[in-house]
């Protein structure tokens, strides 16, 4: 008997079509870390939250995996928006609660060390590493903004802008976003004349 990788008791959990029905692996990545407990785990967390109201990480992919099929996304894109999907908010389990939010213990850090193990393709990790920092530099006082310094710093750190966008518009398409923080990030891409997509 397999053990329960979320520690819930709830029952064996194979695989990412046991929590999120209804899907497959489409590539080699994908299939090695369909069955990775490590994953399992991350994907079974989670309950209603701010930003989150659809609960588990699980649901949240979901989510994201059919906004990927409705947008009629194909190809290496596909393939990239899907496991960039599957493993940003996969290692919020993770994140020691006692400790700050940053560096080594934020989640999206810790995903990227996990996606690691699987693949050194700067543009995936990147765009999982910093996926949710365009909204942390949005809400910082004054709300709305942009430090210069530290937007400049992140953008240094992309090497694919277009992947990177792309993957913001998915995550915040889903039910709990605010589209705001998105919004003014094209924005100010657009001001240094690095964005020009709507």
């Amino acid at each position: 008997m397999r053990a329960d990788p979320t520690g819930s008791g709830g029952g064996a959990v194979e695989s990412v079509a046991d929590l999120v029905p209804g899907t497959g692996p489409e590539t080699e990545l994908e299939r090695a870390v369909w069955r990775d407990p490590v994953l399992l785990a991350g994907l079974a967390w989670g309950k209603p939250r701010r930003g989150h109201p659809e609960g588990s990480v699980a649901t949240h992919v979901k989510d994201l995996l059919e906004a990927i099929d409705r947008w009629g996304e194909t190809g290496k894109r596909r393939n990239e928006l899907r496991l960039i999907a599957l493993v940003h908010d996969s290692l919020k389990y993770r994140v020691s609660n006692w400790r700050p939010k940053t560096g080594e213990n934020h989640h999206a850090m810790r995903a990227r060390r996990y996606a690691e193990r699987y693949t050194d393709d700067e543009r995936l990790l990147a765009t999982i590493e910093l996926h949710d920092r365009p909204y942390n530099l949005w809400k910082r006082p004054p709300r709305g903004t942009f430090d210069e310094r530290r937007l400049s710093r992140m953008l240094d750190r992309i090497p694919d802008l277009e992947l990177f966008v792309r993957f913001l518009e998915l995550d915040g398409s889903t039910e709990g976003k605010n589209p705001e923080p998105i919004r003014r990030f094209k924005e100010e891409l657009a001001a240094r004349e690095l964005w020009a997509g709507g």
